[in-house]
């Protein structure tokens, strides 16, 4: 029997009064509660009081991923209605103020402030992470190493953090900047084989760098506590199918490795820079960038790359039951993301004379009620 790469999602979002669309600092242990009450485990709280985040059970179909997801979104943002709450969907929030967010009482987050100062304070940020599954008998180190040329494309096509700290920022994904400040995050490096990955996970544990292999914050990783391969350098989607459609093609992605195992196996000592500068043009231009690959001598604009992919993986589209989860990538790649829309929206409110202030506001309405759309 075909292996079925089962998957999983998770993401992050802001808690935003409902009433102004600021940042909210819920009664954070009753609010958790009741999400519990009514939603089970897949909710847990984040380091910041003023975010809150879903993560789903094991998906076998992206039919039942657009149900589950929907339904949780939905159901998550009910329970937050009560407290006067809003869910918003994007990786900045376009008024957050890092200075005024409350750290969650918790012993780990207390050991991430000891660690990382301010770094951690200013970690106002939300994401997108998804988990393929790997069989048994396939390093996940291998897939991870030829995954990797594909993750600025990912986070192109999910860029949702235009704004920070009241402020255009001229990048489409400024939380991808942000992420920078962190050590052990952006591109991982080439790691040999599972074997290898475990080797230098343990020396950084008895060097007293980190406690597990959780703490390892790249873009891409073997999971911890999952026979999975998490990918985790996508913006948090605004459009929930956006977020699907993601999900799909990563899922696809992977599918097509572990049945291809030449597939993006071709690499030199150029190609992790090369990876990390397409990452760049990614959360600078998204969906306009174009990307250098080695196996060229050109740029290739993200379109091409997509097209290219979708062929590549065409099989696995196929066999999973793909392809309606991927359509909306069309209008991605024509219309943009949701980072796109927020600048529309901040430029044609300035341009009718609104100030800085009301146009953010606007912006801030549209995240809303898209999420929950």
């Amino acid at each position: 029997m075909a292996f079925d790469h089962s998957f999983g999602i998770e993401e992050e979002f802001f808690l935003v009064d409902a009433k102004t669309g600021v940042l909210g600092t819920p009664a954070l242990d009753r609010l958790m509660n009741d999400a519990r009450a009514r939603l089970g485990d897949v909710v847990t709280s984040e380091l910041l009081q003023s975010q809150i985040e879903i993560a789903s059970p094991i998906l076998r179909s992206h039919g039942e991923a657009h149900e589950v997801m929907s339904r949780t979104r939905r159901g998550l943002h009910e329970v937050v209605a009560e407290h006067g709450l809003n869910i918003v969907a994007a990786s900045t929030h376009p008024l957050g103020v890092w200075q005024e967010q409350l750290i969650t009482e918790k012993p780990r987050y207390d050991k991430l402030i000891a660690d990382f100062r301010i770094i951690t304070q200013r970690n106002l940020v939300c994401g997108l992470h998804i988990h393929v599954a790997i069989p048994d008998d396939v390093d996940r180190i291998d897939v991870m190493n030829r995954a990797m040329h594909w993750l600025p494309l990912f986070l192109a096509l999910s860029t949702s953090s235009p704004f920070w700290n009241h402020r255009v920022t001229g990048l489409l994904s400024y939380r991808q900047a942000l992420y920078d400040e962190w050590p052990r995050s952006g591109i991982p490096d080439f790691f040999q084989d599972e074997a290898d990955y475990q080797a230098f996970t343990e020396r950084m544990r008895m060097a007293g760098a980190i406690s597990d292999s959780s703490q390892l914050w790249w873009s891409i990783r073997p999971a911890l506590r999952f026979p999975t391969l998490e990918m985790r350098i996508a913006d948090v989607c605004t459009r929930l199918e956006d977020a699907l459609a993601i999900a799909a093609l990563y899922r696809c992605l992977v599918a097509t490795l572990v049945a291809n195992p030449e597939m993006g196996k071709a690499r030199s000592s150029h190609t992790r820079r090369l990876i990390d500068e397409n990452r760049w043009r990614a959360k600078r231009d998204g969906v306009k960038a174009e990307f250098i690959f080695e196996t060229c001598n050109e740029v290739v604009p993200v379109a091409k790359v997509v097209s290219d992919l979708m062929s590549a993986c065409s099989e696995q589209i196929d066999r999973l039951g793909a392809a309606e989860a991927l359509q909306p990538i069309e209008r991605i790649l024509s219309e943009g993301t949701s980072a796109h829309q927020q600048l529309k929206i901040y430029n044609d409110s300035r341009a009718t004379g609104d100030d800085s202030l009301e146009a953010l506001l606007k912006v801030i309405q549209w995240l809303i009620a898209t999420t929950l759309r």
